[in-house]
């Protein structure tokens, strides 16, 4: 039955192409196979089936969670809240230093940056991780957001940090320096 097939199609007038040490390529135009290759060069790892939807990366896994309804309805406030208060205050505090930073939400660019590792400030201090350190890091951290125009700033604390002790230092000394802090608590 192939060879029949063969036979018709070489008579037909398909091309056999020959790419060298490779297979050849039999192109059938009429009949069994509709036009398309029977055997065609394949990947180097023969795995050209797990490609991605659209085939942008292959091999690879989408790491983002679905959503369970893809047509779910998102707010107002949701899509207009990084445009209307674009700057975001963000503190860390280990046990060693202080570090927070003024954050451009849309853009993602740090716009003021000031921690207890800085050689101006740890030239100042006794300690680098204690409650004047935390008054210290705010009032750093004001005048160089003042310098970039950021006069307002929201601060939502992590999910492990509570809003008091050196957290709310930070805080309280970047209002005291004139910066405007909205604080969101759950």
């Amino acid at each position: 039955m192939i060879r029949n097939i063969l036979n018709n199609t070489w008579r037909k007038g398909s091309h056999a192409m020959d790419y060298g040490d490779r297979t050849l390529s039999f192109v059938c135009r009429r009949c069994f196979h509709d036009g398309k290759v029977l055997s065609g060069p394949r990947s180097f790892f023969g795995v050209e089936d797990f490609l991605d939807d659209d085939n942008s990366r292959p091999y690879t896994y989408k790491k983002e969670k679905r959503p369970k309804s893809p047509h779910k309805h998102i707010s107002f406030k949701q899509r207009t809240i990084a445009y209307m208060e674009p700057f975001s205050l963000d503190v860390y505090i280990s046990k060693r230093f202080v570090s927070a930073s003024v954050t451009h939400r849309v853009t993602c660019k740090q716009v003021a940056v000031a921690g207890t590792n800085s050689k101006d400030i740890k030239a100042v201090l006794k300690s680098r991780s204690d409650i004047p350190a935390c008054l210290a890091v705010g009032r750093f951290l004001a005048e160089r957001a003042k310098e970039a125009d950021v006069y307002t700033c929201t601060y939502t604390p992590r999910e492990r940090d509570k809003f008091e002790g050196k957290i709310r230092a930070v805080v309280q000394s970047l209002i005291d320096n004139g910066i405007d802090v909205k604080v969101y608590l759950d």
